[in-house]
């Protein structure tokens, strides 16, 4: 492995840790997303360019996903909440991109899905892509992200 390529994949670790930084709250997002970030959702048919409505999109998603309240979880090592049942339970770490399979239960639907993450060579996420699965797990997600965007539009204004 040459030298070039352990400093891409030391780059994409960095990123993987703030995002979970993030995650746990201790990192702003803000920190980690690139002003001109894209963000591909599972249920808009375009992608959102932009660091104001990326972070729209995932402070919604943050209190869709979490899911379902569960007491215990197999793999805690994955899990970021240990009162919600979303857990990332794969990861791929490779140049300037992370796929992080996630699952989680919303009423009482098991969701699957994965997060797809671009840097850039400053370890700021150019793009974020969310990808779900099955069709009942994404037509409830959707109407959960609808109803939490639109939430969040009304506090700020």
């Amino acid at each position: 492995m040459t030298e070039l390529s352990d400093e891409k994949s030391k780059l994409i670790e960095e990123v993987y840790d703030k995002w979970h930084q993030v995650l746990k709250g201790e990192l702003e997002i803000d920190e980690i997303l690139h002003e001109d970030c894209i963000f591909w959702s599972p249920v808009l048919f375009h992608p959102q360019h932009g660091r104001d409505l990326t972070k729209m999109y995932l402070s919604a998603a943050s209190l869709v996903f979490p899911g379902d309240d569960t007491p215990t979880n197999s793999n805690a090592e994955m899990k970021e909440e240990a009162s919600s049942s979303f857990r990332y339970t794969k990861r791929i770490l490779d140049g300037k991109h992370a796929v992080l399979e996630f699952e989680t239960s919303i009423d009482g639907l098991q969701v699957n899905g994965v997060d797809i993450i671009t840097c850039d060579d400053d370890g700021l996420i150019v793009e974020f892509k969310v990808m779900i699965r099955p069709r009942q797990a994404l037509e409830k997600v959707r109407e959960q992200m609808m109803h939490m965007i639109e939430s969040l539009d009304q506090s700020s204004s």
